[in-house]
């Protein structure tokens, strides 16, 4: 990097405009970068891993409540879903207490396959992190608190 890029970047990230494309473009390429350390026997789309994820978090959920949450349209999420029920990572089930609803679970396959999927993303992820100095982590784990509240809103 350059001395004149480095100016630009310090005065882009001065305003809150300039902070938010460096944040998002530095967001995206981790996430990107994330993508291509998945599990090499995982087929799964990044969408239907994120389902499986939010089973694995959140527990049981309608059809409705797993849209809203990965933010996508109910006919996009019947397609995902069952395409992963299909695969055996999820099972559909009446609900306890009101037998109009269907909720959708995890399975054993779809846990195993998550904590495989983000074991070796971890172990990337702290890998470049040990190649960091103990103030950049300590940002870091500060900074995480912050993204989830952003992430979240």
């Amino acid at each position: 990097m350059t001395y004149s890029k480095d100016m630009t970047t310090q005065q882009h990230t001065t305003t809150d405009a300039g902070l938010a494309s460096e944040l998002r473009l530095a967001v995206m390429r981790l996430r990107r970068r994330l993508a291509t350390e998945r599990h090499p026997d995982n087929d799964l789309s990044l969408g239907a891993m994120a389902v499986l994820a939010a089973l694995c978090r959140r527990g049981e959920m309608t059809l409705g409540a797993l849209a809203d949450f990965e933010r996508v349209q109910p006919p996009s999420m019947t397609r995902t879903v069952n395409c992963l029920e299909k695969g055996g990572y999820v099972a559909r089930r009446p609900s306890d207490t009101d037998r109009r609803q269907v909720l959708i679970a995890i399975t054993d396959l779809g846990r195993v396959t998550v904590a495989a999927d983000r074991e070796r993303r971890d172990a990337w992820l702290a890998k470049r992190l040990g190649g960091l100095s103990a103030d950049e982590r300590a940002v870091l784990r500060a900074a995480v608190p912050i993204f989830e509240r952003i992430a979240n809103e």
